[in-house]
């Protein structure tokens, strides 16, 4: 039967095809298949990533191919009934070709077992056979299709087998001779599918059916054909210019002065005519060989440990001469692969300036520890060698606590000697790959590598804190000198030299906050703490002119009649990034900074200003804080602002907390005299809360005092609270000052400050922070922190 099948597939081929067509089928796929495993083999030397690219157009280079076989020898085929193809199914038989290759490729390259060219090869014979009937489903004629399905197997079973011989042979044989093999036993494959099930096909006339004009259909047809064949040679003239980019480059590297090798895990796998030269050696002779027997690092580091910095070594010829060289090496990807480069200068004729550019680093003349230069270049090659093989390294930073008081004491001479006597500690503290460096004055940095970190700067900076906790009982070593230490990592704190010594003095200063010998480690939020004041800092010097500032107003109120007596003005900041800043986060900063003054001033003017503008029985209260007191023209300020509005002096309370008063008794009073001379009323913030109240109210002449929110927060559950206010009123009374409650927020508190005799309240009972009653605008402007 098997033979009789064969001569009847024979008389099919010769007989119903047409063979000028059939040898243009027969091409077509050579081209495919061989264009099908040069790229299996470019994908083989790819990493993961290229290595999928080349699989999804190998797919669509031999599926188009395939697809382009099949309806060429459809064409040449002669089944005696005029059939054309259906375009959709037409269409879609290519698509089948091109996913079921695309599956057939995964499975070959993705499935770890030996058997993965018997699994990828049936599965390339079962996407030839899709194909295949997906496009005979095509066939528009007036026939009924007849297969027989037995001959159909018998082909199956043949083109599988093929199929599975040409991935044995392209995975035992190399080069190409493999691939070419392997592309021949493809196109049996593809032929004994093709032909066995063409012979098995049979066109059955049906008068039922309306006849069809293949004239046009076949037109139709060569030119699918051609334009899959364009494809084709465009995708394997595609592959062909890749090949040719990358071959390319030897003629690039080859101009180039210095020796390149290119190398994969220790290998050389090419190299430029220089290099050879260099050697002394063939190309076949180098290609092949291991680097390390022909480069060596002068310091022993591996060429695979090497960054882009240069670094000397010795090249051995091939006649065993030994020459200096300068080594430098990159990572590069190469063909589909990332691969190392080293790029070698003979230093033979410039050995001697090259030695002088090596040993330009230089020493601290007192302790011979590096300097800073050397420190953050060695800091630098430290952190590109730790990047490239995925370690860490750390910084200390110290500085010597109680130093200044040695060289005070005893003179320049035993600071000195206490400075050498540190460097020699902090040699013997450390191992050899760590680096010390003297900074400059009494700061020292330690440079530690080869370490898992933390774990080794904290146990080294422990090391140097016990060293120095056991000298500084001998009175006459280290004269009680000891050290804080401040510790930051690469790469977890810091990408770069600078900001990670600049992490490491962060640190270094929260360790001295939290006493004297001391190690603290960085931790982002420092950086960001001070990133975010600095920030805050520069925009709030420009926060006035931008508009960012507006005061909003909180009444103050009758404890009796509930009516409104006047407001405080209260500073707000809304900052175009930040939104609205807290008060109580950047009053303190602009106090530190003296940036009060300028804001204290705008607010003042602005409070005046509004104020101005309200009935006459409402009075404005403005907070003034203890650092306007330090200026002189404080007086002046507020002259300036009641003249500006028109505001009536008697209308104006500005409030101070004890702060002010306990800073210089006699300025304070003067001023505070002058500013009663005006007819501003002085009133006392946030009373029970200072360091001497009582003496306070009896020293200056105070208008009226106002309990701290803190008390009234409590009265109606704490007895001990109510008592306070009790006590704070009852000093008002009998000091002929009005009380003022703040904090007030429910009923049950307003009745009982009331009972105790408070005339003014102020709390989110009567509202909150808002803008004051009759401005048809609110003006952009700021709040003094309440």
């Amino acid at each position: 039967m098997v033979v009789a099948g064969m001569f009847y597939v024979l008389e099919c081929v010769t007989q119903k095809h047409d063979p000028t067509l059939v040898a243009l089928a027969l091409i077509i796929w050579m081209i495919g298949g061989t264009s099908l495993f040069l790229l299996m083999r470019r994908a083989q030397e790819s990493n993961r990533r290229r290595q999928r690219q080349w699989i999804a157009i190998a797919a669509v280079s031999a599926g188009v191919a395939v697809w382009g076989t099949h309806f060429v020898a459809m064409l040449s085929y002669d089944g005696g009934v005029p059939f054309t193809f259906e375009i959709p199914l037409t269409v879609v038989s290519v698509l089948v070709a091109i996913v079921l290759f695309w599956v057939a490729l995964q499975a070959y390259f993705k499935l770890n077992t030996p058997y993965n060219p018997l699994i990828s090869g049936t599965l390339l014979a079962f996407a030839i056979a899709g194909m295949h009937f997906t496009g005979m489903a095509a066939i528009d004629a007036a026939a009924v299709v007849n297969y027989d399905l037995s001959m159909i197997v018998w082909g199956q079973i043949v083109a599988s087998l093929a199929a599975v011989a040409a991935f044995y042979v392209f995975d035992k044989m190399p080069g190409r001779r493999g691939i070419m093999v392997a592309m021949a036993l493809s196109l049996i494959a593809v032929g004994a599918m093709h032909f066995t099930a063409m012979s098995a096909t049979q066109l059955i006339p049906d008068p039922t059916r309306a006849a069809v004009n293949d004239s046009d259909s076949r037109q139709l047809m060569i030119a699918m054909t051609v334009s899959a064949s364009i494809m084709l040679a465009l995708i394997a003239l595609g592959t062909s210019f890749v090949d040719r980019y990358l071959n390319d480059l030897r003629g690039l590297v080859d101009a180039s002065l210095d020796a390149i090798a290119i190398l994969r895990d220790g290998t050389v796998i090419d190299a430029n005519d220089r290099f050879l030269t260099l050697v002394g050696a063939r190309r076949d002779m180098v290609i092949g060989s291991e680097i390390a027997k022909i480069v060596v690092a002068q310091d022993g580091m591996p060429l695979a440990a090497l960054s882009k910095t240069a670094t000397e070594g010795q090249l051995t010829q091939s006649n065993g001469e030994m020459r200096p060289v300068e080594i430098a090496a990159h990572v590069i990807e190469y063909r589909g692969r990332d691969c190392q480069v080293i790029s070698i200068r003979d230093l033979t004729r410039i050995k001697e300036s090259q030695r002088r550019i090596t040993h330009l680093a230089k020493h601290d003349s007192l302790t011979n520890l590096p300097n800073r230069a050397t420190a953050m270049q060695a800091m630098s090659q430290a952190m590109e060698m730790a990047a490239l093989n995925g370690e860490q390294i750390a910084v200390l930073a110290l500085d010597l606590d109680r130093f200044k008081a040695v060289n005070d004491i005893f003179g320049h001479q035993e600071g000195d000697r206490v400075l050498c006597q540190v460097a020699d500690y902090l040699r013997t503290a450390v191992r050899s790959t760590d680096l010390v460096a003297r900074l400059g004055g009494d700061e020292f940095v330690i440079i530690q590598t080869g370490a898992s970190q933390p774990q080794g700067a904290k146990a080294l900076a422990d090391r140097i804190i016990a060293i120095f906790a056991r000298d500084q009982a001998e009175a006459k070593k280290l004269r009680t000198v000891g050290t804080s230490i401040g510790i930051a990592v690469f790469p977890n704190d810091a990408a770069d030299p600078s900001s990670l010594h600049h992490a490491a003095d962060l640190a270094l200063y929260r360790a001295k906050a939290a006493g004297r010998g001391t190690v603290c480690a960085y931790d982002v939020a420092m950086d960001n703490e001070q990133q975010q004041r600095r920030e805050l800092e520069h925009d709030m010097t420009q926060a006035i002119a931008r508009g960012e500032f507006w005061l909003a107003y909180q009444p103050l109120v009758n404890s009796q009649s509930r009516a409104v007596t006047g407001y405080e003005a209260l500073l707000r900041w809304d900052h175009p990034r930040l939104g609205a800043v807290p008060p109580d986060r950047f009053i303190p900063l602009a106090e530190e900074t003296g940036a009060i003054i300028s804001i204290g001033e705008w607010v003042l003017q602005e409070a005046c200003r509004q104020a101005a503008t309200w009935p006459d029985d409402l009075r404005i209260a403005v907070n003034v804080s203890a650092v306007q007191f330090w200026v002189p023209n404080l007086v002046d300020t507020v002259r300036n602002a009641l003249s500006i509005s028109g505001l009536d002096p008697h209308r104006l309370e500005l409030e101070i907390t004890e702060s002010v008063v306990m800073r210089d008794n006699d300025s304070v009073v003067a001023t505070l005299d002058e500013l009663r001379e005006l007819g501003v009323s002085i009133v006392m913030d946030d009373f029970g809360t200072g360091f001497s109240s009582l003496s306070n109210l009896k020293s200056y002449a105070f208008d009226k005092i106002k309990i701290d929110r803190s008390f009234i927060a409590t009265i109606d559950r704490d007895t001990s609270s109510r008592a306070i206010m009790r006590a704070i009123v009852g000093l008002g009374h009998s000091m002929n000052l009005p009380v003022v409650a703040e904090g007030v927020e429910t009923e049950e508190q307003l009745h009982l400050v009331a009972l105790e005799g408070c005339v003014q309240v102020q709390g989110y009972l009567f509202g909150r922070p808002s803008v004051a009653p009759a401005f048809e605008t609110r003006q952009v402007s700021a709040i003094v922190g309440a």
